[in-house]
């Protein structure tokens, strides 16, 4: 606290962040990173571009890369909104697209972040319970709103929605945005993307950062349609001209381009998921169904700040919200198998 201090500043509450400590020998299983390093040809790229062009600013518009990701999804490159990491697409999105005068509706148990941007841009919001069952139901969001935004898969929890419930979400709201968070949907969710091109209130979030291993890098986009898209870039351009390095720009084409490599590595993530989630229901854990490269459970009768402690001490980290509804919970990431074996052999070790 300060004397110098706005008032803004003062008043938030800053998301926090999932911790990267340095412990000899970690199994870090809290932050949803991917297990595997990025694609051979994303490190070719970036060897290729530390030339004397850094000393040049990098492309504003990010032709290329915005045109890979056109090209991947299938719709045109003046639909695709490039920005530094997810979450600075997502505070775009937040200033320009979600503020209005009725309420921000998303789900009370759901990426934490929206509720500090809603702080931040004084954006005034609802949040809609999850079921018993901790899944988003389409038909509680039907009231009064400004927009809708919430992720699918869902985080913390990793339980999907599929495309229909996302469709009829869209047409009840033809006159509000519906902003869907897509952060883990290459892990078995269904995408929205096909909806955009007959909603023009529908716009989608994806990143780099999870299914292609470029969490250090920092890259996010966004697909709607263009009068949405301009909407963000207008923000853009008054506030940072420059989001995405040079670097940053090559590896995420690279990384597009090796669908190859993508693949191969989502797949054995998912399985690595399935038994997993095997391995802790064989110990009595409860385990919401997955979509996203993590999972999220509970052991009955032990209280998950415990377990996540316990954990720790033995070099394998896991992420506790400690907060209504999931305390009990754990966010463990997917890792390589030997990880997994390293998680599971502590749980015994605890149990």
């Amino acid at each position: 606290m300060s004397k110098f201090w706005s008032p803004i500043v003062t008043a938030l509450e800053p998301y926090v962040a999932g911790e990267q400590p340095a412990i000899a020998n970690l199994v870090k299983l809290n932050t949803n990173e991917n297990p595997w390093g990025p694609s051979p040809k994303v490190l070719e790229a970036i060897h290729a571009a530390t030339n004397d062009d850094l000393r040049r600013y990098p492309d504003p518009s990010a032709r290329a890369l915005k045109e890979a990701i056109a090209r991947y999804h299938g719709v045109a490159s003046e639909q695709v909104f490039v920005g530094n990491g997810s979450d600075e697409v997502l505070a775009f999105i937040f200033a320009s697209l979600l503020k209005h005068d009725a309420p921000l509706l998303y789900p009370d148990i759901t990426y934490s972040f929206y509720p500090t941007y809603s702080r931040l841009f004084d954006i005034e919001t609802r949040s809609i319970p999850l079921d018993a069952d901790y899944r988003i139901r389409p038909e509680d969001y039907n009231a009064p709103c400004g927009a809708i935004i919430l992720p699918n898969p869902n985080a913390p929890t990793g339980v999907g929605l599929p495309l229909g419930d996302i469709e009829r979400l869209a047409t009840a709201h033809s006159d509000q945005v519906v902003a869907v968070d897509e952060a883990y949907v290459d892990f078995g969710g269904e995408t929205a993307i096909p909806l955009i091109a007959d909603h023009e209130n529908v716009i989608v979030i994806r990143t780099f950062s999870k299914s292609r291993s470029l969490a250090g890098l920092r890259v996010g986009y966004a697909i709607a349609q263009r009068p949405l898209i301009e909407a963000l870039e207008r923000m853009k351009d008054s506030f940072n001209s420059y989001p995405l390095d040079r670097i940053a720009q090559v590896a995420a084409v690279a990384s597009i381009e090796d669908d190859a490599w993508f693949t191969a590595h989502r797949d054995e993530l998912i399985e690595n998921r399935r038994q997993l989630t095997e391995e802790l229901e064989n110990r009595g854990f409860v385990v919401l169904p997955s979509q996203a490269n993590f999972v999220f459970a509970r052991k009955p009768g032990f209280e998950g700040k415990e377990l996540a402690a316990a954990l720790r001490q033995r070099a394998v980290l896991v992420r506790h919200f400690n907060k209504p509804r999931i305390t009990d919970f754990l966010r463990i990431s997917i890792g390589t198998q030997a990880e997994c074996r390293r998680l599971i052999e502590a749980m015994d070790d605890i149990l």
